[in-house]
């Protein structure tokens, strides 16, 4: 009789053991989700985005519209939770399933953001271009001028100018005759004469 109580209590024992360590053990499960999920995840934080602006806006995959691709697009009052801005705080990063990592970058001009504390982060690499630009021979051959050589013209002396010369040549019939002024002369003193002549015949 003794030795059936003893094999009783022993299996009651294992059971009442048993299910202690199995309820320890979810209960220990259930703690540990619970303080995983209530704890922060690396470089989240509860900042938010709103875009403010009157069309959608792009998502890029890195601070930058020249360097970084578009990604995505937001619409007119679209949010997303901010992780982080650029040094130069001109782009958020944003969580963004679609993109590479699950991360996007949105222009700060464009969004309005939440009051908190966002963290600095670097840019992404850059995305290497996918065809290296060449220069067509043919096309740069055409922009091409070379000049020509051209001979100057040799520089030939005009003639010496020639002066010519005149000489006064009197006019036929004119050796002898007066000189019209002598003969201007002559009529002024005839011309007084007479009158003289006339005064004095009046007397």
């Amino acid at each position: 009789m003794y030795t059936i109580m003893k094999r009783h209590w022993f299996k009651a024992t294992f059971w009442i053991v048993t299910s202690a360590a199995f309820m320890a053990l979810a209960l220990g499960a259930s703690l540990r989700t619970h303080a995983l999920a209530q704890e922060p995840t690396p470089g989240s934080s509860d900042v938010v985005i709103t875009v403010n602006y009157t069309e959608q806006i792009n998502i890029r995959n890195g601070p930058g519209t020249v360097l970084y691709d578009i990604i995505g697009n937001m619409q007119p009052g679209e949010s997303a939770q901010a992780l982080g801005v650029s040094p130069g705080r001109d782009w958020v990063q944003i969580v963004f399933p679609a993109g590479p990592g699950g991360v996007g970058w949105v222009h700060t001009s464009l969004i309005s953001v939440s009051p908190g504390n966002l963290l600095i982060i670097e840019p992404p690499p850059t995305v290497t271009p996918r065809v290296t630009p060449t220069i067509d021979p043919t096309l740069a051959a055409a922009y091409v001028f070379e000049p020509t050589v051209t001979r100057m013209p040799t520089f030939t002396a005009p003639p010496p100018l020639e002066i010519p010369q005149f000489t006064a040549v009197p006019a036929a019939g004119a050796k002898n005759s007066l000189p019209l002024g002598a003969l201007v002369v002559g009529s002024g003193i005839l011309g007084v004469s007479g009158f003289l002549l006339s005064l004095l015949r009046r007397r």
